[in-house]
This record gives C-alpha cells, sequence and structure tokens, in this order.
C-alpha cells in the first residue's frame, strides 16, 4: 500500500502547502485532497478530513503534525530528522495547539484566502 497524505483542496493555504511538498519533499505518499479521494477505501471519515491532514500508511496512520511528522520521516534525507524532531516531547506537545492555530487562521495565512476560513462551528472545535 502506497502511503496516502491527505488534506483539504478547498483550501488556498492547504492546496500551497501540499504544491511545496510535491515540489520539494521527496515523499513516496500520493498527497491527495479529500475531496477527491475515496475516503472509505483509506479508513477516514469526512470529519477525520475535515478536522486535520491525514496520514495513512501500511502500518499507520496519522493526524495533524503526526501527519507531517510521518510525511516527512518517510521523505527521508534531510526531511527525516525534522520529523522526528516534531514526534519529540516537549515539540510534539506544542504542535497540536500550533497546529490548531493555523488551521484557525489559515486564511490570513500566505496563500489563504475566503474560502479557506472554517466554519464557526469548526473554528471552536479547534480552539478546545
Amino acid at each position: 500500500m502506497t502511503p496516502t497524505f491527505v488534506y483539504d483542496g478547498d483550501c488556498a493555504f492547504c492546496s500551497t502547502c501540499a504544491r511545496f511538498i510535491e515540489r520539494r519533499i521527496p515523499t513516496s505518499a500520493d498527497v491527495v485532497a479529500w475531496q477527491r479521494t475515496d475516503l472509505d477505501a483509506l479508513g477516514l471519515s469526512v470529519e477525520d478530513a475535515e478536522t486535520a491532514v491525514q496520514w495513512v500508511g501500511p502500518d499507520r496512520r496519522a493526524a495533524g503534525p503526526d501527519a507531517i511528522a510521518a510525511l516527512l520521516i518517510d521523505a527521508g534525507s534531510f526531511w527525516r530528522p525534522a520529523g522526528r524532531v516534531l514526534r519529540l516531547m516537549p515539540i510534539s506537545a506544542l504542535a497540536w495547539p500550533l497546529y490548531r492555530w493555523v488551521a484557525r487562521n489559515r486564511d490570513k495565512l500566505p496563500g489563504g484566502s475566503a474560502t479557506c476560513a472554517l466554519p464557526q462551528a469548526e473554528r471552536d472545535k479547534l480552539a478546545n
């Protein structure tokens, strides 16, 4: 099974990040928008995909910063140490609050647009 990294294809910020991954990070994973893939086949729900980026590999499933760490580790080269560091405490403990902040504010970040703004209910969920 080829690993798959799933992101929000309706978000310009997320799509910009996905294009960066495809150009610069030599991962073996398929980098796909959740809106354009078979979530059931990956064992994911729409809620999973709407909540955070996802990594689905043959031996591991991860979300958010853990998914990013898995992608970086898979890429090897100088990306692998960055992925391993992202998994270390206290960095991993800080990664989720930072990830949630980015998700809540992705419409204001470079590459973002008004279509990137999460609905209020999702912003409230990420705030908790």
